[in-house]
């Protein structure tokens, strides 16, 4: 009775064994599973820059990309795209979206409102999803600032130079008609100097 026992037993691991490695193929070969990498999850970017949101995603199937931008101003949807396929671009951001085919985006000529969160769903055609975020602050050009100050202080000391050149015309000006008075005056003294003398 024991030698049957044993071999059933035998035949049932080898069974097992079997029926898991075949359970373990047909998983892997089953489409499915979508990753997603954010290199940068942080972006620092100036007015008038361009920018470049990065990742990286890979699956098995055909993927959707869609981009969201939640601010204070509100959730705006950038752009969605299916690998390969169609690219819907919001009206907000036509002319303004480069998409490519890892999922990354670039948005050109940022300015203030487009600082926030930028949010990234990969979507595989059988339902798996995979999420990025990204966050980007935009800072007003600092130079630009200096600029106006520069030419402020250009025209102010343009303005101080004109004055002080018509203040020395006026200065010289007004010693040459002293100097005319007085030789007027001179003269006129002579003359009653002399008629008195001729009285």
């Amino acid at each position: 009775l024991m030698r049957p026992l044993q071999g059933c037993r035998g035949r049932g691991v080898v069974v097992g064994t079997v029926t898991l490695c075949l359970a373990a193929g047909w998983a892997l070969q089953t489409p499915g599973g979508v990753s997603l990498v954010v290199p940068q999850s942080n972006i620092n970017a100036t007015v008038a820059q361009n920018i470049l949101l990065s990742v990286e995603y890979s699956c098995r199937g055909v993927a959707t990309i869609e981009w969201k931008h939640v601010s204070s101003w509100g959730t705006t949807s950038i752009v969605e795209w299916k690998s390969g396929n169609y690219v819907n671009i919001s009206t907000a951001y036509k002319d303004r979206v480069t998409t490519f085919e890892n999922g990354s985006i670039q948005l050109l000529n940022v300015g203030m409102r487009d600082a926030g969160y930028y949010f990234v769903t990969v979507t595989e055609e059988y339902g798996t999803n995979a999420y990025g975020t990204i966050i980007v602050n935009v800072y007003e050009i600092i130079y630009e600032d200096l600029h106006f100050v520069a030419v402020l202080f250009a025209f102010l000391a343009a303005v101080s130079a004109i004055l002080i050149c018509f203040m020395w015309l006026c200065n010289k000006s007004l010693h040459l008609f002293q100097k005319k008075t007085h030789k007027l005056t001179a003269s006129t003294t002579e003359e009653i100097e002399l008629e008195t003398i001729e009285c």
